[in-house]
């Protein structure tokens, strides 16, 4: 009986699935408020009714109460965030809202089905962050001056991503983070942040070539100290987002070819003078050959293999044989045990938020504000890439972790964070909106009151010049008639 359960939910979490990821596109295009509303509150029941089905279909196989916890948790924390974002931002983009709940309620449940420990600690971290980042677009849409403290961002981003290359550990050949009393954190994920805002604070006005100049040299300052640290994964995320702005601020494409020919120069002295790189490059070449240097990216494939189109339902596959099934290759474990349909709704997922990050961006008046829209959506769609393309053998593993689905405190903060961020950015574009359509209502109306004014002077002149004309024949006849008179009299006299 177990077993049929566990079967028929494979296709009733793909179904669920494949609707919810169709209605994400569907109300990206919608433009009627009453049609988007009822696609959103679909959504909610979708996410809802996946979670259950999962959560359902692990307490079936498992029977350990701690799941019936986690599942409990995670719908107060879904059902809060609604409640929260349409009582506090009712101006905030739903979207983007159920897109991040899907995301980390997948997140959820492959880590209680990997490692209930860690889905314990990953939730305790995405709610503490949620909590904390209410407050990022209320800063956003009210403090002016962020857009004045240009120099402080590059500063502050470089200082971190130095104590990390001389305080941090080496962990898979990189120095990625600083442990302080038990607990680690990647300063380079918010450091993304920081260089994203200093690029946008010093192009908003000056596009010139000496303005590219500088932001050239801060931003390949934080590059160079990543590759020191030989995090090469994330130094190539600063580097896309550095590329795209410099593009929209400037709109002049020898820049971005110019930073691109350089990258591929960085990647060919990258292969020669780090070790783990040539070994990564080897593991892509040949993972079945390579088995000797690490069995990661074999294993993923394996497992993604074996889980087909539908998957092998929850509990039914070995995804605990994965190394890093929880962070790098989270993934693979997705695709085998929930399916390659899934998997690729995981994806359009992704790409329906950046998507949807790119339109905000696109209608954001100010270019300070368009700028930062498009680094972090940038850097979202950079990280996503990266690690689906070397879970897939696309390219070469890098060790960057799919955001609000993989194991990593770090990783999950800035990425709440950022997608805070685009929230203040939406809500400010809504109030730019009702500002400029107050603004034409009210040239309108004052137009209609010109028109109207001009009309009754109009009207009153029209109105003068009929009596004038009524009045003109009377006048004619009263001069006849004393010609008339004047006549007689001369005659008779």
């Amino acid at each position: 009986m177990v077993n049929a359960v566990v079967q028929l939910s494979k296709y009733l979490i793909t179904i669920v699935m494949l609707l919810f990821t169709l209605q994400s596109f569907t109300a990206l295009k919608e433009r009627d408020e009453y049609e988007r509303r009822y696609i959103l509150g679909k959504q909610i029941l979708m996410i809802l009714l996946l979670d259950f089905i999962c959560f359902f279909v692990m307490f079936l196989q498992k029977g350990e109460t701690e799941i019936i916890r986690m599942y409990l948790l995670l719908m107060a924390y879904i059902l809060m965030v609604q409640v929260l974002y349409r009582l506090i931002y009712k101006k905030a983009s739903m979207i983007l809202v159920n897109n991040m709940c899907m995301l980390l309620s997948i997140s959820i449940i492959m880590l209680t089905r990997l490692n209930i420990s860690k889905a314990v600690s990953q939730f305790h971290i995405m709610a503490a962050s949620t909590l904390i980042c209410f407050i990022i677009p209320v800063v956003v849409r009210k403090v002016k001056f962020l857009k004045n403290l240009t120099w402080f961002y590059a500063v502050l981003g470089i200082a971190m991503l130095a104590a990390v290359m001389v305080l941090g550990f080496t962990s898979g050949g990189a120095k990625l983070s600083i442990e302080f009393h038990g607990f680690t954190f990647q300063f380079s994920e918010l450091a993304k942040i920081t260089m994203v805002f200093f690029l946008a604070g010093i192009l908003r006005d000056d596009n010139s070539f000496p303005n590219v100049v500088k932001a050239t040299v801060i931003a390949a300052v934080h590059v160079l100290i990543l590759v020191a640290s030989t995090d090469l994964g994330t130094a190539f995320v600063f580097f896309m987002a550095y590329v795209v702005i410099i593009y929209v601020a400037t709109r002049k494409a020898r820049y971005p070819l110019l930073g691109l020919s350089g990258m591929c120069l960085a990647c060919i002295a990258a292969y020669f003078m780090f070790a783990h790189v040539r070994n990564r490059v080897a593991l892509w070449k040949d993972p079945i050959g390579s088995w000797d240097i690490s069995s990661q990216l074999a294993q993923g494939l394996f497992g993604m293999c074996s889980g087909g189109w539908f998957g092998t339902g929850l509990y039914e596959g070995r995804p605990d044989l994965i190394p890093v099934a929880v962070k790098d290759f989270i993934f693979s474990a997705i695709c085998e045990e929930l399916g390659i349909i899934f998997g690729i709704c995981l994806i359009l997922l992704c790409m329906s938020t950046f998507l949807l990050i790119i339109n905000i961006s696109m209608k954001m008046s100010k270019r300070f504000y368009k700028l930062i829209a498009m680094g972090l959506g940038t850097e979202y769609a950079t990280q996503v890439f990266l690690t689906v393309g070397g879970t897939i053998k696309f390219i070469p593993m890098t060790g960057i972790t799919l955001p609000l689905v993989s194991y990593g405190g770090s990783s999950l903060l800035s990425t709440i964070v950022m997608l805070s961020i685009i929230q203040g950015l939406y809500i400010l574009r809504e109030d730019e909106g009702e500002a400029l359509e107050k603004r034409n209502r009210q040239n309108k109306r004052k137009k209609q009151k010109d028109t109207g004014q001009g009309r009754k002077k109009e009207n009153r002149q029209s109105t003068g010049q009929r009596d004038n004309t009524k009045r003109k024949p009377k006048a004619e006849d009263d001069l006849e008639r004393r010609i008339e008179e004047e006549t007689e009299k001369s005659l008779h006299w």
